[in-house]
This record gives C-alpha cells, structure tokens and sequence, in this order.
C-alpha cells in the first residue's frame, strides 16, 4: 500500500498511557530513501521537545484517522536521548537513540541483519515488550556488536538522514532543463521505502504532476537543493500524470515503469517467490512483466 506522507504529518501520537504530541516531519535515509524516523511533537508534559520514533513502533492504520499508536510508554520516550531536529542528525546521535532503544543499526549489514535491518525490528524484543523487562545484558551485547561493526562502514559524524520537509522545497532538473520541485512522497507502508516524488511542473506545463521514482535520480546536490534525473523535459512531460484525488494502483505504476523504461521495485519481490524468474532479473534490468512492447522506444532514446 502506497500513502502519501502529508497524510501522515500533524496526525496524534497515542503511547501505551497516553497522547505524547503530534508528526511534524519525517526523516529518510538518503542512500537507501526509506522512512527511518517520525519526528514528533510532544506535549507539555515534555516542554514541546521533539523525539524521534520509529515507524516501526507506530501502528499506521488504512484510511483518515488522524490518531496513530505506539507500543511505547510515555516513560520511555522521555528517557530517550535529545536529539536536536533543526540539526543534521549524525550516526554518532543516531547511534545512542538506537542503542537506548536497543534497536540493531540498519546500516551495519552482514550478519546483524537478522536482529534487523530497519529500526524497531529485532528479535531480541518482543512487540510491546518494556525495555523495563527487557535484558540488560542482551542489550549491552547488541549495542557492542553493533558498534564493532559500524566502525568499519562509515565516520560517525557522516549526517546522512533527511528532512521529508526540507527536500520538498527542492527543484528537479532533467537533463536538459528544469522541470519542476518536489512536491511530495508516496512511501510503501509495508517496507517505508519512499517509491516515488511527486514533482510539480505547473511552472513548465499548467500543474501537471508526474512521479519520479528515487532510483532513477542520478545526482544530489544538497547543498544547492536540487535533484537531477537522467530523463529529458520532453520524455518526463509525456509521462502518465498523478492525481493525489485517486489511489494509485499497481496497473498505473506498470504504466509509468514502461513509459520510462525501468524495471518496477515490484519484480525484485515477484523473484523471491518465483525461482523461474530470478535468473531473468538478475540478467536484464527489467522484469518480464515491465518489458515495453516492440513499438516502445528503447532507453537510450528516451535520454
């Protein structure tokens, strides 16, 4: 299921015994582009600091309601470390929230992947379970086997989360022009990997909003708040438009891959469970069910 992240922000955050405030961003990792952290608002009864959450510790349910839950408690959430959100956020931070909740550091690959690759998933822990109860001494051995590991993957000063709200003032450039700004996400619920940007082009072609999938960026400028596509105005103005009014269904998104050429995120699922297409995947950079018909143009003449 695929949802739009505005409609996730200022929605309620409800703990085990009680409100704690309100979504007020949302933080991915710019190297993998999924949902890392809620940033939520909290109440007084924190003096309206702001905390980050895992989405993986928030219940997000189907529809509008505008109250999520977590299996935390309020005393949790005001033990953990302050992390300062008009900031870059550093691994080193990053680092001593993930180890206060005992959470494995996504990042660090190999063998932690079984204790989890996404914040909030773990098999040390059970769902709900209070880090009160929880083993100390378990913990404290996954924070130093995380930490062994992390020591060789990246400096720790490295910020590499990224503000939803921030990037959505950024401008996208194809290759031979600009065509718009970012104008939102649409994040897959089940994995929180942000699958498109939407993009406005109202200043090149009357409010026309197409989507563009973060694979298909070829550069980042983050100091200059632009994105750059390997896509010409003319391919990416011809693309199937997006209507926020209307979910988007998997058949339009079959469309949109064949319209640029690519092959869906969904095909590297269908191999999983399919052995007899895994050898065809990992050959082509298309899946049998997103290959382009015989009049389809090829990729490099859509460049």
């Amino acid at each position: 299921m695929l949802r739009d992240t505005k409609s996730l922000l200022d929605n309620s955050i409800r703990a085990r015994d009680g409100v704690i405030g309100s979504v007020k961003d949302l933080y991915f990792d710019d190297v993998t582009w999924i949902i890392r952290y809620f940033v939520v608002e909290t109440g007084s009864w924190m003096s309206a600091r702001r905390v980050l959450i895992a989405p993986t510790a928030i219940d997000v349910p189907a529809g509008d309601r505008r109250t999520l839950s977590t299996g935390l408690s309020k005393a949790e959430i005001r033990g953990s470390p302050p992390i300062d959100t008009r900031l870059p956020v550093s691994r080193q931070r990053e680092m001593e929230y993930l180890r206060y909740y005992g959470y494995a550091y996504y990042w660090s690959g190999g063998a932690l992947e079984s204790r989890g690759a996404h914040p909030g998933s773990r098999s040390t822990r059970l769902p709900g379970e209070s880090l009160s109860v929880w083993q100390g001494a378990e913990r404290l051995e996954n924070a130093r086997l995380d930490k062994d590991a992390d020591a060789q993957h990246r400096p720790h000063d490295d910020h590499h989360l990224r503000s939803c709200s921030t990037v959505i003032t950024y401008h996208v450039e194809a290759t031979d022009g600009d065509i718009g700004h970012v104008a939102g996400y649409l994040v897959e619920l089940a994995s929180w990997a942000i699958r498109y940007l939407v993009v406005n082009t109202s200043n090149w072609w009357l409010g026309h909003e197409v989507l563009i999938a973060p694979k298909w960026i070829e550069a980042i400028r983050w100091d200059d708040n632009k994105l750059r596509v390997g896509l010409t105005r003319a391919v990416v103005s011809s693309s199937p438009a997006y209507s926020a009014a209307l979910p988007l269904i998997r058949d339009q998104e079959i469309d949109l891959h064949r319209h640029y050429d690519r092959r869906g995120y969904w095909a590297d699922e269908e191999t999983l469970e399919n052995p007899e297409l895994k050898f065809i995947a990992t050959r082509t950079d298309r899946a049998p069910s997103d290959r382009p018909s015989a009049n389809a143009p090829g990729e490099d003449q859509r460049r």
